[in-house]
């Protein structure tokens, strides 16, 4: 055999050794069992919330929802909803987007944002109308969080007191719940969402969980407000989802429109009674003067000037009103006389 042919096949000896000790390599490998810890469970809890609003919303809300998707890991999102299809279109949309609860914002006249919440498709639902808004933007607040983390669920004790409150409670506990082992969520919990009741109203706020070194043994948690923070302002509370039999109704609610009829009544009134007032002063100042005694030392320095000056102070003063009524009387005659004019033509 040739020198180079047994070369050759010396070397392709050593690659196929090669080879098998790196097989037995990866086969040693596969055999070993690295304990990684207990396996994630398969995510079985398919709740979902869909977070939109109307048509017409401003900025600011649209900024508040937003921050609520983000505090949702298990949100979902659709298009704005035209005010003309209706609350009963709600339903067939959380059934398309497979949703079991919904949180739709509606704005009116582009100033009063409300907030309807509630179980699809059987219910219950309520109507809130939401005030004292601020979101993470504006607030700049110190506390901070993991974005898509689980948080707790704080509720105050005045939920436990009334039935509505009840009613209301369980009704967030599954719409801002997030579920365990959500795909989106992270596996921490790091902030409290907070719902408390104040002077009959709904506080809604969100803290961070934070811990601070007392000692070298010691630790203290403390909480950093994130934000948004609004006020929930309870309207009426449904049987059914977006509509049906009213449970409650809110006895002290002041729509928005009757507050702001309220305001301009009291400023008329106000404007009414400065009027009132001046007319009273200067009738006192007439009835002053006609009830003091005639100053002689002034006859003598009169003059045509002051004559006439005096002359125009106690010319009347007519209002605005029986001016525009002068006004169309004058008017009036100017249209008789056109009349009686175009008449005349006529007969010539």
């Amino acid at each position: 055999m040739p020198a180079y042919k047994e070369k050759m096949r010396r070397r392709g000896k050593g690659n196929n050794l090669k080879r098998e000790i790196e097989k037995e390599k990866r086969l040693s490998k596969k055999e070993e069992k690295v304990d990684l810890g207990p396996k994630r469970p398969d995510f079985k809890n398919k709740t979902r919330v869909l977070v939109f609003a109307s048509r017409g919303i401003t900025f600011r809300d649209r900024h508040l929802m937003t921050d609520i998707r983000t505090l949702l890991p298990h949100s979902k999102k659709d298009v704005k909803l035209d005010k003309k299809d209706g609350l009963g279109t709600i339903n067939e949309i959380s059934e398309i987007k497979n949703c079991n609860s919904v949180l739709y914002f509606e704005e009116k006249k582009h100033k009063d944002l409300y907030l309807w919440s509630g179980l699809t498709p059987n219910g219950p639902s309520a109507k809130f109308h939401v005030t004292n808004i601020h979101t993470m933007n504006e607030l700049k607040m110190t506390g901070n969080c993991l974005k898509g983390s689980r948080h707790i669920l704080s509720f105050d004790q005045s939920f436990e007191q009334e039935e509505h409150l009840m009613l209301l409670k369980e009704m967030f506990s599954q719409i801002f719940a997030v579920p365990k082992y959500h795909q989106k969520s992270k596996p921490f919990v790091d902030h409290v969402l907070t719902f408390s009741v104040i002077d009959g109203r709904i506080w809604m706020r969100n803290f961070q969980i934070m811990e601070q070194n007392v000692d070298k043994h010691k630790k203290t948690k403390l909480a950093a407000e994130i934000g948004p923070r609004l006020v929930l302002n309870i309207m009426k509370i449904f049987d059914g989802s977006f509509g049906g039999q009213v449970l409650y109704e809110n006895p002290k609610f002041i729509s928005p429109n009757a507050m702001r009829r309220n305001q301009r009544m009291a400023a008329s009134g106000k404007y009414q009674a400065r009027k009132a007032n001046k007319m009273e002063t200067k009738e006192r100042k007439e009835n002053a003067q006609e009830m003091a005694p005639a100053d002689e030392i002034n006859e003598v320095f009169r003059t045509k000037e002051s004559q006439k000056k005096r002359e125009k102070e106690e010319e009347p003063e007519y209002d605005d009103d029986e001016e525009g009524d002068y006004d169309d009387e004058e008017d009036e005659g100017e249209d008789d006389d056109d009349e009686e004019e175009s008449n005349d033509e006529e007969d010539e």
